[in-house]
């Protein structure tokens, strides 16, 4: 999954603060969860998690990933001869006959394709989306799949859809000519479930699609890691299509771009006059041994407002700080400013 501000490549630097700084971590958060990669990295490291977005394709993703602590075994499929319903989707080319729908109803290819006369996919590609995503849909209303295989499967087909996708990476804008990328056709691919999967209970694996101060509260784990928005821009728009393919709702859309109204999916984060408060609401009602939080050294709270956030609610002896430049994580070849870093802040709650 191609996405703003992941966080893959600077994990092994917030592993080393809790390897340096804490003691007895078992369990972890991550409320502003995005990609969902440093849950996945939380969870192969044997650590309990709770992650959390706003975004409701963000929660598909982990929880068709990380949720899942047994091996799937699409029985229900299995009883009406699918063995195997990655291959299976990955067939699906055309309407079926026992699919109760018309192509009225492939909103992709209706209004994301040439067809609606958008190029974000070709419209063989923006077809093959909707019809995958019907199936998965019909399979679980008539009972063929579990919650956790249906959002495996949801999983799979959206981390495979920026693969095709004709854009720079986001989904603000569509090309004006067709990438290669977009030209090949969208297939499916089985996603790894983070080990442990076994019967073991002794971690677990929760997932939310809430406001991160409407569940800070109830969530009492060791460790809390946080990086919410940094800039005043919206992440919706960027990832829109993700988001209709996730909740294949037929919104209202408009514009150049086709986006959907996203006014409940508005995060204060990015709120210039609000996201200092809200980060004080969130580091106060932090209940975590320890807290880590990432943030840009372009975004809209200061490193001096941020230390002071911490050291309000945190030990001033534990307070630690790292300025990861840019292109320390950044392909060699990535044209960079310097002066960009990803900021980690570590502190020990009092």
């Amino acid at each position: 999954m191609r996405f703003i501000g992941g966080k893959s490549l600077i994990f092994p630097n917030i592993m080393e603060m809790i390897e340096t700084y804490t003691e007895g971590v078992r369990s972890a958060s991550d409320l502003f969860s995005g990609s969902g990669v440093v849950t996945r990295l939380f969870k192969r490291a044997g650590l309990s998690t709770y992650s959390n977005d706003l975004m409701y394709f963000s929660y598909v993703l982990l929880r068709g990933t990380t949720s899942i602590s047994l091996p799937l075994k699409f029985e229900g499929l299995r009883k009406i001869g699918i063995s195997d319903p990655v291959r299976y989707l990955n067939g699906v080319t055309d309407l079926k006959a026992d699919l109760d729908y018309d192509t009225k109803a492939l909103f992709m290819y209706q209004n994301y394709s040439p067809r609606g006369g958008r190029m974000y996919f070709t419209e063989s590609n923006a077809r093959k989306i909707d019809l995958i995503r019907l199936t998965i849909e019909q399979w679980r209303d008539k009972g063929y799949l579990s919650d956790d295989e249906y959002f495996h499967l949801l999983a799979i087909l959206l981390e495979a859809v920026p693969f095709v996708s004709n854009t720079t990476g986001v989904y603000g804008a569509f090309l004006k000519h067709w990438d290669p990328r977009a030209l090949k056709p969208l297939t499916l691919e089985y996603l790894p479930l983070e080990a442990p999967l076994s019967m073991d209970r002794s971690t677990h694996h929760i997932v939310y699609n809430r406001d991160s101060l409407d569940i800070v509260d109830s969530i009492d784990v060791d460790l809390a890691y946080y990086d919410p928005p940094y800039n005043q821009r919206q992440y919706l728009p960027n990832y829109h299509i993700l988001e209709t393919i996730a909740r294949y709702d037929y919104p209202e859309i408009k514009g150049k771009t086709g986006l959907r109204d996203y006014t409940n999916e508005r995060s204060l984060f990015c709120s210039k006059s609000k996201v200092y408060d809200e980060t004080k609401r969130l580091i106060e009602r932090t209940h975590a041994r320890y807290i880590i939080f990432s943030y840009n050294s372009e975004g809209l709270l200061s490193h001096q407002e941020i230390k002071e956030l911490l050291l309000s609610y945190g030990s001033e002896r534990s307070f630690k700080y790292k300025a990861i430049q840019y292109n320390r994580y950044k392909n060699a070849s990535t044209k960079h400013n310097n002066n960009l870093s990803e900021r980690l802040y570590f502190v020990a709650k009092k």
